[in-house]
């Protein structure tokens, strides 16, 4: 399963935002333990940086950073991208972005806390607890 982490799942991680914290951690080990692969959109890594660098200092923000591309892969934005993200019907435009990466790049999944920001369906749209219940169902 091919999965797009929505930049909210990532910040909930980086800055260990509870009570989220603890299910991020499992989708993150699923991605680490390779029963899932984990993209993150290209176009996300500079809100990561400047949320993370503004919490936790610049230091923190860029080893996170460089960790987290260690196991997840960069899901291209492009101008394809921006084109359908610009002829969508969402309301937020990064949400928008997300879909349109998930689409393009040819993944499964769009993991989220905000499930009614992602009103398709395709691809699949799962909160990390129903991530969570179907992964420990299935193994």
């Amino acid at each position: 399963m091919r999965v797009l982490l929505d930049t909210n799942i990532i910040l909930d991680f980086a800055l260990e935002r509870h009570p989220f914290y603890s299910n991020t951690i499992q989708v993150f080990s699923f991605i680490y333990q390779k029963q899932i692969e984990g993209y993150i959109s290209a176009s996300t890594f500079s809100d990561l940086y400047y949320i993370i660098r503004k919490d936790k200092g610049r230091a923190s923000a860029q080893s996170l950073l460089n960790r987290i591309i260690t196991f997840c892969q960069v899901a291209t934005v492009d101008s394809a991208t921006i084109n359908m993200a610009l002829t969508t019907n969402f309301r937020d435009f990064e949400d928008a972005i997300q879909y349109s990466t998930a689409v393009l790049n040819h993944l499964d999944v769009i993991i989220t806390r905000n499930p009614r920001d992602f009103l398709v369906a395709t691809p699949r749209i799962m909160t990390p607890e129903q991530l969570i219940q179907e992964l420990t169902n299935t193994y």
